[in-house]
């Protein structure tokens, strides 16, 4: 299955000169879906991860049903301010604008496995502010998943240092 048929590029959104890139076909389909998730946890099966993280919005999507091909447990990485507990934050820029993420501060144990998940890899600044949420807890990082890569960006170069990246559509 040819997955990258099931995203749809959306130019000038959210803002001119960026062309976005849309899952919503890929979700609404149980086949593609249910083939991406198979692809994004397979190479984490045998090892034993004991939280998934995705970073709010489109990260739970695909954060909560890759832990639960793994049998482990979800954090969410939220906006300011949604969060309900003591939480600790970090801010990133995007490849058009800046943004902060916040997690609660017993999300994770110190030493608990971590995947960290995403719908896509951009310039790198959302994921390496995850990353740096987990790592403030003491969780140790054992991937780093996305669907899609915009490889022209080079966010991976931004990851090296938190382990390796495996992406299922590369652009």
């Amino acid at each position: 299955m040819q997955l990258n048929d099931f995203i749809r590029d959306i130019p000038d959104w959210p803002k001119p000169g960026i062309v976005f890139k849309d899952i919503t076909p890929l979700l609404k389909d149980p086949t593609a879906m249910a083939e991406a998730v198979q692809r994004m946890a397979a190479p984490y099966r045998d090892q034993r991860i004991d939280i998934v993280t995705g970073a709010e919005s489109r990260g739970f999507i695909f954060g909560i049903a890759v832990a639960q091909a793994l049998s482990a447990g979800f954090v969410p990485l939220r906006k300011p301010g949604k969060l309900p507990a003591k939480t600790i934050s970090a801010e990133y820029d995007l490849e058009y604008g800046s943004a902060t993420l916040a997690m609660h501060v017993d999300a994770i144990a110190k030493g608990q496995r971590v995947l960290m998940v995403d719908d896509l890899l951009a310039t790198g600044g959302t994921m390496a502010a995850s990353c740096q949420l987990v790592q403030k807890v003491g969780g140790r990082i054992a991937g780093i998943c996305v669907l899609i890569e915009l490889t022209f960006l080079h966010g991976r170069e931004k990851l090296t240092s938190y382990g390796p990246v495996h992406s299922i559509i590369q652009v």
